[in-house]
């Protein structure tokens, strides 16, 4: 972190003027109406009446000075300029952790985890700084995102030792990071201690939460207890909770569970069918490339009186791209702007990935300088899409290009991100330098997956590098074995 210094010019207090801009005062003095020599008698013994001594000059006050009484009428008080560098030292312990809050932010906003908990951390050791709730909620929240769920966990610890009461939002919070890393265990352990904290009960968030995750790894027979125990508690699925199984379902072409939910939603009070369940069902069959059932179940949805949004039409351009149906995939995107619904940094990216897959470096080169022009920002899936195309058509110097450009736009570099360079690496037969960019995701505390790991032993088991194979199967092996208790 780069050193910050401070300057401040501000006084304690405005240095005060007179009317006549004069630096001292006396007041007038009355004479009286009797002649100066004659004495008021007012006893046998009354001393002649005399002059009050004339006030001495008031001093200047300098700036930064207070007006008011001086060091030799109260010797006991403390040194004004002492109180001001107190002040001073104050102001700037302020500003000190406004500032340092302020980066601790955007390491948030920017997913860099690593950062954020090293700021963080500084923070807490401030004396004046106590974190709230909300940051820990934030921290939270991205430690699991990121794969992190052990450090999230502590994290939960240390918010619990520092006495800062937890809450059901913070608790599904810490859940969710389980839920996320498939620490199903994990996730469900945190389940059952907060049905114990009377005022940390679990709600439907919770339970979405969790089915979600047991939708994710298959356990569908979780997902029906989870049921029956919302049931138990009164605690009724919404629309979010049925969109995560409709999903389940469909992911694993389980299309007559999928109808029987839908059923289930369009004839419910409590959780209709909402854009959410339509984008999902096209997802479905856009994934499988199944654009019959996509466009028929698109005119159902209009027919039940949804509208689509801009996430809708990105995913029928992702759909019509993945088979290279140009031509409707224009027709949307016009179809787009006749409505004046946006061209989103997901709109292009469906575009460029169309294009990147079948290696068209020209398409996709022309697509991606439009998104700059139009001012869209480029993310994480921009620039994986930019560097698998480059590496489909055999451009690996602009893979590295790309790769630089990537690092002077700050974009978050994720297990995702490393895999489409390890891929592109692997292409063009460099294993040094795939085994180099192996290296720095792990500097990077970016933990590999199962895919990573495929790439690398294909390509060492080409070369015939059984002993660079061997090892990275062994130490896939303990990857899956930390994931599942919850080491990662």
């Amino acid at each position: 972190m780069a050193s910050l210094s401070f300057s401040f010019s501000s006084s304690l207090l405005p240095s005060v003027s007179l009317d006549n801009g004069s630096t001292s005062f006396s007041p007038i003095l009355r004479r009286s109406s009797s002649d100066s020599n004659t004495y008021i008698v007012r006893c046998a013994f009354a001393a002649p009446a005399r002059k009050s001594p004339p006030p001495p000059p008031k001093r200047h006050w300098k700036q930064g000075e207070f007006p008011g009484i001086t060091g030799t009428s109260a010797p006991n008080k403390t040194p004004l300029k002492n109180v001001k560098k107190k002040l001073d030292r104050k102001n700037n312990a302020k500003a000190w952790a406004n500032t340092v809050t302020e980066a601790l932010s955007d390491h948030i906003s920017k997913k860099q985890w690593l950062q954020a908990l090293q700021v963080f951390e500084m923070l807490r050791e401030q004396p004046f700084y106590e974190p709230k709730e909300g940051t820990y909620m934030k921290l939270l929240v991205l430690l699991g995102r990121s794969g992190q769920a052990h450090r999230a966990h502590q994290l939960f610890d240390t918010m619990v030792e520092e006495r800062c009461e937890p809450t059901s939002e913070l608790y599904t919070a810490l859940l969710a990071a389980y839920s996320r890393n498939n620490l199903i265990d994990d996730a469900f352990s945190t389940l059952n201690h907060m049905k114990t904290l009377p005022r940390c009960q679990p709600d439907v968030y919770t339970y979405s939460t969790l089915i979600k995750a047991c939708v994710d790894a298959s356990r569908f027979e979780l997902v029906e207890s989870l049921y029956e125990e919302m049931a138990e508690r009164l605690i009724t699925p919404n629309t979010v909770t049925q969109n995560i199984v409709l999903s389940g379902y469909g992911k694993i072409g389980k299309y007559d569970q999928m109808e029987k939910v839908l059923l289930g939603m369009l004839e419910s009070t409590s959780c209709r069918p909402d854009v959410w369940t339509m984008n999902i069902i096209l997802s479905v069959f856009g994934n499988k490339e199944q654009i019959e059932m996509m466009e028929r179940w698109y005119e159902k949805f209009r027919n039940f009186g949804i509208e689509p949004e801009t996430r809708t039409f990105n995913i029928l351009i992702g759909a019509y791209g993945k088979k290279r149906m140009y031509d409707k995939m224009s027709s949307v995107m016009e179809y787009m702007r006749k409505l004046q619904f946006p061209w989103t940094t997901s709109t292009y990216n469906n575009v460029i990935e169309a294009f990147a897959e079948v290696g068209d470096a020209k398409n996709m080169e022309y697509t991606f300088e439009q998104m700059c022009a139009e001012g869209m920002r480029a993310d994480t899936k921009t620039f994986c899409c930019l560097i698998n195309g480059y590496a489909n058509a055999g451009l690996f110097h602009k893979v590295i290009s790309s790769v630089k450009l990537a690092g002077k736009y700050e974009i978050p570099e994720n297990t995702s991100f490393y895999n489409v360079v390890i891929s592109a690496c692997a292409k063009a037969d460099d294993l040094i330098e795939m085994d180099r960019v192996f290296k720095r995701m792990k500097d990077k505390h970016c933990q590999p997956d199962c895919k990573t790991y495929s790439i690398m032993i294909e390509a060492y088991g080409k070369e015939g590098m059984n002993d660079k194979v061997h090892y990275l199967e062994l130490e896939k092996n303990q990857v899956i074995d930390d994931a599942s208790n919850g080491d990662v």
